[in-house]
């Protein structure tokens, strides 16, 4: 995929067929004008989300989940999730509704995801990573690859992978097949 698809893939919006036909040159100068400009409108952004993670630590969670869910999109919770200590998201993670959470991590790094798996009550984390296998199976592999093992094998126990050897050439995700079929044994 090409840098400029790359980058456009992460909003979710299809990229515009027109964009395909400009020249290397006009591609690379529209994606820094889009870099530019997003970069300026979210500009302060990373502070304020800074901030909502100090707030909401001295506000108990019967309060602070309920307002989550109705009135913080799953992007901007993910954002201030990004700012908190792994400890202190995994604790609302374990309380957010499946749905909602599951909506947050989409929009956050697997590295990130994974930490906060390895720390969730077993069950929470089972039946995000059974649902993940199910819906977004490519976007669990990414995550997996970052899973300590006893998450890892929760995955080899609910993921069914392909049979022939042949199925996983060029794959991008072999070497955690692998260790994923290596644990299925």
């Amino acid at each position: 995929m090409s840098e400029l698809n790359e980058t456009l893939a992460r909003t979710g919006i299809p990229v515009p067929d027109l964009l395909e036909e400009l020249p290397s040159a006009q591609k690379e100068t529209i994606l820094a004008w889009a870099r530019e400009m997003v970069e300026h409108e979210t500009e302060g952004f990373e502070e304020l989300f800074g901030a909502i993670g100090m707030i909401v630590k001295y506000i108990p969670h019967f309060i602070v989940i309920p307002l989550m869910v109705e009135h913080i999109r799953p992007r901007i919770a993910a954002g201030v999730c990004r700012k908190m200590s792994v400890d202190q998201a995994t604790g609302y993670a374990n309380d957010l509704p499946f749905e909602y959470f599951g909506e947050v991590a989409m929009h956050l790094e697997c590295s990130l995801l994974a930490q906060i798996l390895g720390k969730m009550r077993k069950h929470s984390a089972e039946k995000f990573i059974h649902y993940e296998l199910q819906h977004h199976l490519n976007r669990m592999l990414d995550i997996a690859g970052h899973l300590e093992d006893r998450m890892l094998e929760i995955v080899a126990k609910h993921v069914t992978l392909p049979e022939h050897e042949d199925d996983l050439v060029r794959h991008p995700h072999t070497e955690i097949i692998m260790k994923i079929r290596t644990l299925q044994k």
